[in-house]
């Protein structure tokens, strides 16, 4: 017993230790008489929503092109996977060798045409077309049939992105606009009724409204192949680093925010612009 406590000390102190000194420490982390009452505690349900906030935090670190800070967000977003495949090894449901095993058969299955004898001619759409029919496949095989095209998108997933998904599986049967004119009109007529709303109607109807409007927006960002989450994101670290170049300029006048008004910040809004673009 000494000797494979010993061994398991000395690997998880080896820096050099990769994926076995991984697992070795998250599974010294949820020993039931030694390990961290913190993660002890943990179950499935409760690490559900640091997983969706790593991966979160991996796209950050992508979009602010920080190579260096990617690196400790994927760490982080494996340890994630080895938490879930720990407690699916204590629950002798699976573990991490079955799942990796899994997810490589899996792809393997998905992608005839590079470990098969499928042909690698073929367009980028196609490819899509085949992995479907690859999925609805697999589902067939586990009794799990799609009832209707909008079966199976995650209810979890972040409002925009599922918006996107069933728009996606709406199209694939026919049920889309041809052109991005039409999503642009319906933009309009859309936004009206956002006003409408707004005017007249009850706080329940413009939530309803405003939803419509938000849905049509990412109707339009799929015609046009852009990823609303990436677009906002953007758009969310434009605005920071402009509102922070506002408070910046508001300093030098040895002011802040609460001690100007909209005119002066509206101004120095289009100043930071300017010099942005200069």
């Amino acid at each position: 017993m000494t000797n494979n406590k010993d061994a398991s000390q000395k690997l998880c102190l080896n820096p050099n230790g990769g994926l076995p000194r991984l697992l070795e420490i998250m599974a010294r982390l949820r020993d039931p008489e030694t390990g961290c009452p913190w993660d002890i505690e943990q179950d499935f349900h409760s690490i559900a929503p640091y997983t969706i906030e790593e991966a979160y935090e991996v796209a950050d670190a992508i979009e602010q092109g920080d190579m260096g800070e990617l690196e400790g967000e994927l760490g982080d977003l494996l340890l994630q996977v080895v938490y879930y495949t720990q407690m699916g090894s204590e629950q002798k449901i699976f573990d991490f060798t079955s799942v990796t095993n899994k997810i490589a058969d899996k792809m393997i299955h998905r992608h005839p045409h590079v470990f098969g004898d499928e042909t690698r001619d073929k367009s980028a759409n196609q490819q899509v077309a085949d992995w479907e029919k690859i999925k609805a496949g697999e589902r067939a095989a586990k009794g799990q049939n799609q009832a209707g095209a909008l079966d199976g998108v995650a209810l979890g997933l972040p409002a925009l992105t599922r918006a996107t998904k069933l728009q996606k599986r709406a199209a694939r049967v026919g049920f889309d606009w041809p052109s991005t004119d039409q999503v642009v009109d319906k933009i309009a007529e859309e936004a009206a009724e956002l006003v409408e709303a707004r005017d007249e109607l009850s706080h329940a109807e413009q939530v309803e409204e405003f939803g419509d409007l938000m849905f049509v927006m990412a109707n339009l960002a799929r015609h046009l192949k852009i990823d609303p989450e990436e677009a906002l994101r953007k758009a969310n670290a434009k605005f920071t680093r402009r509102f922070e170049g506002v408070e910046a300029k508001l300093a030098q006048r040895g002011k802040t925010p609460a001690q100007s008004d909209l005119v002066e910040m509206d101004a120095l809004w289009d100043a930071v612009k300017a010099d942005e673009h200069a």
